[in-house]
């Protein structure tokens, strides 16, 4: 398939503009660039064309069986976008005069009051444009409560081995040392591991529960409780709530301050480079450290983004959370952990679950026994999903199990796929016993086989350069 820049055809475009009835103002000299800007040429028809292509090459939620675990790849309800569309809310400019935008504010504060409810929180701001800027945000909390008490020394941050790979970037980000603890045979904190780096130098400790190996950690009230004793704060990491929404809120399990990612668990757009918002609530004694508006209010508040967000998407989430109501919520968490629990089930025989227990919303496959009896890697069997219409689950995480496949199928997904999918894992398993090697050059049917991951990774090559 050709780039949109190869199908250009200097001249050739799509815009019938009106003569222009009002004054032309040109930009003041050294403010216009030097070459105009290569953009592509084309026909309405031709673009059209172009991406109905790509569309039919990405393969999505709306296509089939999306088990990304750890990122809830679940379906977007049209009424969000419905709702996010209405002139009203597109239309409006975030330094319009406060009496145009009440009905704009009533959102956000609707949406501050819902989610506060959801997530056991006294306050909440939307600024984060992102799941990992609202983790960068928290922590920030937590350093500006420290250094308003004057207790310079609080340094570090307890972050465990099987975290997201963001919590200790984010930690880093926020200047703060990174304390590392190892896991319990079981999948969660080892309670010991935790007490052995307690100390007056510790500022927090950031955690997900769920934690990322799909457990919920029943010791979760005493590493609450020991933390704070320790004078430290504790961070929930909001990636794994769609596991619990309704059911059971971090703010009593002795959190301090979260970040939601709105697109994991309250049905916003996932991924795409598209706005995200990542909602960060706390506990009142933190509230005078969020942000407060578009410009810097002084005192102890901080700032991370212009305005109060990425509106629209907060506009989705409200309409996602008003839709389901305060049934439908933590209905929607049973499910995920139904679901997922039945997946495992099914699955288990061929391939072993990491942690054989109750899973919450996802669970973990570990294929190193797999791998030493047949050559085959959780890569090949993610591979070969591929060509099944499957989208393969989430590879080589976390890193405390080796030759992990993290699987979660969602509350929206029916026993019907989750059947299909079990079946196709059997499939696999009987497969790499009899062709191996036919799984070592999966996906055989992709439009993309197996790319240079690394060279990709690390070269990334993100800009058209015409010859």
């Amino acid at each position: 398939m050709k780039l949109i820049f190869e199908k250009s055809v200097p001249g050739r475009g799509c815009s019938i503009l009106p003569a222009c009835d009002v004054e032309e103002v040109s930009l003041p000299e050294g403010l216009a660039r030097e070459t105009a800007p290569a953009l592509p040429e084309m026909a309405e028809t031709d673009i059209s064309r172009h991406y109905t292509e790509l569309c039919k090459r990405v393969h999505g939620v709306n296509c089939g069986f999306y088990p990304l675990g750890s990122c809830t790849m679940k379906y977007n309800p049209r009424i969000d976008e419905e709702m996010a569309a209405l002139p009203g809310f597109t239309g409006i400019h975030p330094l319009a005069p406060a009496g145009t935008t009440e009905g704009c504010r009533q959102v956000l504060d609707t949406a501050r009051q819902y989610l506060c409810e959801i997530s056991g929180m006294d306050d909440m701001t939307f600024q984060p444009a992102a799941g990992a800027h609202g983790e960068f945000t928290g922590v920030l909390l937590i350093k500006q409560y420290h250094q308003a008490r004057g207790d310079a020394k609080r340094t570090k941050i307890i972050v465990p081995d099987s975290a997201h790979g963001t919590n200790p970037a984010t930690a880093n980000m926020c200047g703060f040392e990174v304390v590392n603890i190892a896991s319990a045979p079981n999948g969660c904190v080892d309670l010991e591991a935790l007490k052995a780096v307690l100390g007056d130098d510790t500022a927090g400790l950031m955690l997900t529960n769920p934690n990322t190996v799909g457990i919920f950690d029943e010791n979760i009230l005493e590493i609450t409780r020991l933390v704070h004793e320790a004078g430290g704060l504790c961070y929930y990491d909001g990636a794994n709530l769609n596991a619990v929404m309704g059911v059971v809120r971090p703010g009593d399990m002795g959190f301090d301050c979260i970040h939601m990612n709105l697109h994991k668990t309250f049905a916003t757009p996932h991924g795409g480079g598209g706005p995200g918002a990542g909602a960060v609530g706390c506990k009142d004694f933190l509230a005078r450290f969020l942000p407060k508006s578009a410009l810097m209010d002084g005192g102890d508040s901080i700032q991370v983004r212009s305005f109060a967000g990425n509106f629209l998407v907060v506009v989705r989430a409200l309409t996602y959370v008003m839709t389901l109501g305060c049934e439908g919520v933590p209905e929607a968490a049973k499910n995920a952990v139904l679901n997922a629990n039945y997946l495992m089930h099914k699955i288990r025989g061929t391939f072993e679950p990491a942690f054989d227990r109750i899973c919450m919303h996802e669970f973990v496959l570990d294929l190193s026994g797999f791998k030493k009896e047949t050559g085959v890697s959780a890569l090949d069997v993610a591979k070969t999903l591929i060509d099944n219409g499957m989208h393969p689950p989430t590879m080589y995480f976390p890193l405390i199990v080796h030759e992990a496949l993290m699987l979660e199928p969602t509350e929206t997904e029916s026993m019907d796929t989750l059947d299909l999918a079990a079946a196709i894992f059997r499939e696999l398993y009987d497969l790499a016993h009899r062709d191996p090697e036919y799984m070592h050059n999966a996906p055989h049917n992709a439009q993309i086989a197996r790319p240079d991951e690394v060279r990709a990774a690390r070269n990334p090559v993100l800009r058209w350069n015409r010859v």
